[in-house]
């Protein structure tokens, strides 16, 4: 996938930053800086201290817990519908996952100390990230479900439609290895799997380049896990942009 110019880029193309009221953009927008995000940059490791928040707009990072013997499994993905670093407002400083980019691209960068700021000092802002928060945990306990009781079929479609919700194309750099350590599966699995996929003429595939041609057979192909994570983000998410956010919304 080709990557866009840094000149491209702006603010608005993460949904998070997108949803600001005009007072709040003109409170955190000065402080947000563009930085590449190549693909397998570690955004931070289990336990180190968060210094920046991370606004993607066209990649996506991939929170992992990495177990003692090496292994991986994804537990949610932030793309352009959020940002990597609850953390720093949360009140932990840290946590126990590794953030590293799965779809090269660029994000906004924010410090961790302004973010603080309008945490803390904007209520705004504050409902607007913790509404964001409540939707990851929503990604992140279907995601075990989804693990535990669905097979790697359905999993891998759930894993793309969320993949291309958060992403500006429909086109994924990605080999059949790091999906296997994204879902925690055997490579053979993943790699049967986009095969069954390809044959039916829902993706292409060529190259390590998965490219969706057929969504809705996708969705149909996708156990329930999908639908529910959708459902709930765009609940807790569905708010004019640059409008202020609702506080007693419950569409």
């Amino acid at each position: 996938m080709t990557r866009a110019p840094p000149d491209s880029h702006s603010p608005q193309q993460n949904h998070l930053l997108d949803a600001l009221p005009a007072a709040e953009r003109r409170q955190v927008y000065p402080h947000l800086q563009l930085v590449e995000m190549p693909l397998g940059k570690v955004v931070h490791e289990p336990g180190t201290v968060h210094r920046y928040a991370y606004f993607p707009t066209d990649c996506i990072v991939s929170l992992l817990y990495i177990l003692e013997d090496g292994a991986s499994t994804e537990i949610s993905i932030v793309g352009n519908d959020g940002m990597v670093g609850l953390a720093l407002f949360m009140g932990g400083g840290t946590t126990p996952r590794r953030a590293v980019v799965q779809s090269g691209g660029y994000a906004y960068r924010l410090p961790g100390q302004k973010l603080r700021e309008a945490f803390h000092g904007n209520a705004a802002i504050r409902l607007l990230l913790l509404r964001y928060t409540q939707a990851l945990i929503t990604q992140m306990a279907q995601t075990v479900v989804c693990n535990r009781h669905h097979t790697v079929d359905q999993q891998l479609c759930r894993w793309l439609l969320l993949s291309l919700d958060r992403l500006p194309a429909n086109e994924l750099t990605m080999t059949h290895e790091l999906i296997a350590n994204m879902l925690g599966v055997r490579r053979e699995g993943v790699t049967g799997a986009v095969g069954k996929l390809q044959e039916l003429g829902v993706i292409n595939h060529s190259r390590g380049h998965i490219t969706v041609l057929d969504r809705p057979a996708l969705e149909r192909l996708s156990c329930e896990c999908y639908a529910v994570v959708k459902r709930e983000t765009d609940r807790l998410l569905a708010y004019p942009r640059g409008e202020p956010v609702p506080a007693n919304s419950s569409t």
